[in-house]
C-alpha cells in the first residue's frame, strides 16, 4: 500500500491518541497494581479509533495507526511505572508519591526506549524478519475495518466478519470469567512422586493460543520447553533436595516464585547480551542506512516514506541532551556528582541493552508476554552490586537508588517493545515509521502527564503495597533491591539460569551449522523459564495449532482466515479486559461484578471449544 495518498498524522488523530493514551494509561495502572499484569493496548486503540474516526467524513487506515501508536504508548508505559515506582513507598524512601518526580521518571524512560529502538526497527522487522503477533494483529484488525469501510468485496476470509465473531467468543470468554468470576483463569495441579513435585496447567485465555498461533510452532515449542524446564526438572529437584510443606501445587507455586524464576533473570541476562551481540551487525546496519537516509535526504535523494525512520542525529543529539535531566534525578538521591554520573552511563547501557531485549521479545512472543519484569530485575540487581560494592551495606540510599535506575530502564524496555510492535503494525500497512516514531513520543509524554496522579489517588484511597493493591511486581523489585543489600538474594539460581542459557546458545549455533530450520534462540526459551508455566503451553497449544493445519492442507485462504480469527481473538479480551477494569477504577470496589460461581467446568469445555474451533478453520482445504 502506498502512504503517499494518505495524511497520517492529522490534528484529530493527534488530539484522540493523546486522549486515548492517558485514559489507557490510567485504567492499565490501576489493573496492574491490582493483578500484578497490563493488558496489551494496541488493539483496543485500533479499534477505538476506527469507531470514533469513521464518524469524520476524512479518515484513513494510516490515521488509525497513528492513533493506535499514541494510544498503546499509554498501556506500555504505565506498566514500566507500576512495576518500579511504587517499590519506593514500599522501601519508605517515599511517604507519597510526589507528581513531578514519577511524571519525569516516565517521560525520561519513555522517550529514550523510543530513540533508543529507531535503529532497531530495520534490524528486527526489515532484516530478522520476526513475527510481532500483535503487530500482525492490529495491522489485520485495521485491514479489515478499512475494507469494511469502503465496502470491499469479501476475498472468501471472511473479514471483519471472521474478527467480529472471534472477538465476540474471546470477550465474552473474558468477562465471564474476569468480571462475573464463573471459573478460574487457569487449569493446573500438581503430584508428588517420591519426594519431588511435578506440576502442571494452562491458562483457559483464547489470546494466549491466538499469540502461539501467530508466532508459529517454533517459538511455541520453545517457550514451552522453557517452561518446562522450570516445572518438570528444576522444582522436582529443588522439591527433593530441601523438602516442602502443606498442598504440592501451592508449594510448587512457592518454590517457582522465590527461587526458581531467578533461573530466567540468569537465563535472560545472559540471553539478552547473546542477542545483541547476534544483532550487532544489522543493528550497525541499520545505523548506517539511518544515516544514508539523512545523506540522501540533505542531497534531495528520494527515499521512500515507508523507509524514513526519524534520522538518527536527531536522535543521538536526544539521547546526549537526556543524559542531563537523567544525571540530576540521581544526584537528588545520591548527592555525590561521580555515583550520579555512574549511575547515568549504567542506566543508559541498560537502557539500551534492555530496550532492544524487550524489542526481541515482543517479537518473538507478543507485548503482552514480553518479560518486561524480567529484564528490570537484571537491571536493579546490577545496580544494587554495583552500589554496594562503592556505598556498603550501610547505605540508607542504595537500594532507593537501585530502583529508581530500574524504573527509567523498565520505561524504556517497555516502550521499546510497544514501539517495534507498533512499527511491525506500520510496516505491513506501509506507514511512515518516523511519523510513528513522533506518535509513540507524543504518547509516552501524554500518559507520563496523568500517571503520577493516579498513583497518587490510588495510593491516597487504598495504599498501594496493601491487601487492596497488593502491587506485586513493584513488591518483587522491593524485595531483590532490598535483597542484595541484606545478603537475601538466591544468586545461585540466576547463576545456573545463566549456565542454561549458555547451553541453549552451543545447541543453537550447531543448529545453524547444519543447516537446520529448527532454530533455537535463547530468549525464547529464557522467557518460557520466567513465565509461569501456564502462561507457556496455550501458547505452545497455538503453535501446534498452526503447524497441524497446515500439515492436514489448509488453504491459503484458510491461513488467512486463521490470522483474523487469532486477531478477533486478541482483540475481544484485550478490549474487554479494559471494559471489566474500567467500573472497578470509577467506583474502587472489586466485588462491583456480581459473582456467579458454580460454572468451574464451563471455562476449560469452552476453552478445548476454541481449540477445536480454531483447528477446523485452519485445516479447510
Amino acid at each position: 500500500m502506498s502512504n503517499k495518498q494518505y495524511p497520517e498524522i492529522t490534528i484529530k488523530a493527534v488530539l484522540l491518541g493523546i486522549l486515548l493514551s492517558m485514559i489507557l494509561a490510567g485504567a492499565n495502572a490501576y489493573l496492574g497494581l491490582f493483578a500484578g499484569m497490563t493488558v496489551s493496548a494496541s488493539i483496543p486503540a485500533a479499534v477505538i479509533s476506527m469507531g470514533v474516526l469513521s464518524l469524520f467524513k476524512k479518515s484513513n487506515i494510516l490515521e488509525n495507526n497513528i492513533v493506535q501508536t499514541a494510544a498503546s504508548a499509554g498501556e506500555s508505559l504505565a506498566a514500566g511505572v507500576i512495576f518500579t515506582i511504587p517499590a519506593l513507598v514500599l522501601l519508605g524512601y517515599w511517604t507519597t508519591f510526589d507528581y513531578v518526580e514519577v511524571a519525569k521518571i516516565a517521560a525520561i524512560g519513555g522517550v529514550i526506549g523510543v530513540l533508543f529502538t529507531v535503529p532497531l526497527r530495520r534490524a528486527l522487522i526489515v532484516t530478522a524478519k520476526l513475527k510481532y503477533p500483535e503487530g500482525v494483529a492490529t495491522a489485520e484488525v485495521l485491514r479489515a475495518g478499512d475494507e469494511a469501510r469502503k465496502g470491499a468485496a469479501d476475498d472468501g476470509s471472511g473479514g471483519l466478519k471472521t474478527i467480529g465473531l472471534a472477538s465476540l467468543v474471546g470477550g465474552v470468554m473474558k468477562v465471564c470469567q474476569q468480571g462475573f468470576a464463573m471459573w478460574h483463569a487457569e487449569m493446573a495441579g500438581a503430584a508428588v512422586v517420591g519426594k519431588s513435585i511435578f506440576g502442571i496447567g494452562t491458562d483457559l485465555s483464547p489470546a494466549l493460543i491466538s499469540v502461539g498461533y501467530i508466532v508459529g510452532r517454533n517459538i511455541g515449542i520453545l517457550v514451552v520447553a522453557g517452561g518446562l524446564i522450570s516445572w518438570a526438572i528444576a522444582i522436582p529437584i529443588y522439591s527433593a533436595m530441601v523438602g516442602f510443606e502443606g498442598d504440592a501445587l501451592d508449594s510448587a507455586w512457592n518454590i517457582w516464585n522465590s527461587k526458581i524464576r531467578y533461573l530466567g533473570v540468569g537465563a535472560m541476562v545472559v540471553g539478552g547480551v547473546w542477542s545483541l551481540i547476534k544483532l550487532f551487525k544489522p543493528l550497525v546496519e541499520g545505523i548506517k542506512a539511518s544515516l544514508d537516509a539523512v545523506k540522501n535526504r540533505s542531497s534531495d535523494k528520494d527515499v521512500p516514506l515507508e523507509e524514513q525512520d526519524m534520522p538518527f542525529n536527531y536522535v543521538a543529539i536526544a539521547l546526549l541532551a537526556l543524559l542531563v535531566p537523567v544525571f540530576l534525578l540521581y544526584l537528588d538521591i545520591i548527592g555525590s556528582v561521580g555515583i550520579a554520573a555512574l549511575l547515568s552511563v549504567v542506566m543508559m547501557v541498560f537502557g539500551f541493552l534492555f530496550s532492544a531485549v524487550a524489542a526481541y521479545m515482543a517479537g518473538v512472543v507478543g507485548s503482552s508476554n514480553n518479560p518486561i519484569s524480567g529484564v528490570t530485575i537484571a537491571t536493579i540487581l546490577f545496580a544494587s552490586l554495583l552500589l554496594l560494592a562503592i556505598l556498603g551495606t550501610g547505605s540508607g540510599v542504595g537500594a532507593a537508588s537501585a530502583i529508581m535506575v530500574g524504573a527509567v530502564v523498565c520505561c524504556a524496555a517497555a516502550i521499546g517493545g510497544d514501539n517495534l510492535q507498533d512499527l511491525k503494525a506500520g510496516h505491513i500497512l506501509g506507514a511512515t515509521p518516523w511519523k510513528q516514531q513522533v506518535m509513540q513520543i507524543v504518547g509516552t509524554l501524554a500518559a507520563a502527564v496523568v500517571l503520577g496522579l493516579v498513583l497518587d489517588i490510588l495510593h491516597t484511597a487504598y495504599t498501594i503495597g496493601s491487601p487492596t493493591l497488593s502491587a506485586p511486581q513493584a513488591t518483587l523489585m522491593k524485595s531483590v533491591a532490598d535483597g542484595v543489600f541484606t545478603g537475601n538474594l538466591p544468586w545461585n539460581f540466576v547463576y545456573m539460569g545463566g549456565v542454561v542459557a549458555i547451553i541453549l546458545i552451543l545447541i543453537d549455533l550447531r543448529q545453524e551449522k547444519v543447516g537446520s530450520d529448527f532454530r533455537v534462540p535463547v530468549l525464547a526459551v529464557a522467557v518460557g523459564i520466567y513465565l509461569p508455566i501456564t502462561l507457556t503451553v496455550p501458547i505452545f497449544i497455538g503453535g501446534m495449532i498452526n503447524h497441524l493445519g497446515k500439515k492436514a492442507g489448509g488453504s491459503k485462504s484458510s491461513e488467512k482466515r486463521g490470522l483474523l480469527m487469532a486477531s478477533g481473538l486478541i482483540t475481544g479480551e484485550a478490549l474487554m479486559g479494559i471494559l471489566v477494569a474500567v467500573p472497578i477504577f470509577l467506583t474502587g470496589q472489586k466485588d462491583w461484578w456480581p459473582n456467579f460461581d458454580g460454572f468451574g467446568l464451563v471455562g476449560p469445555a469452552l476453552f478445548i471449544g476454541v481449540i477445536y474451533w480454531v483447528y477446523k478453520s485452519v485445516s479447510k482445504k
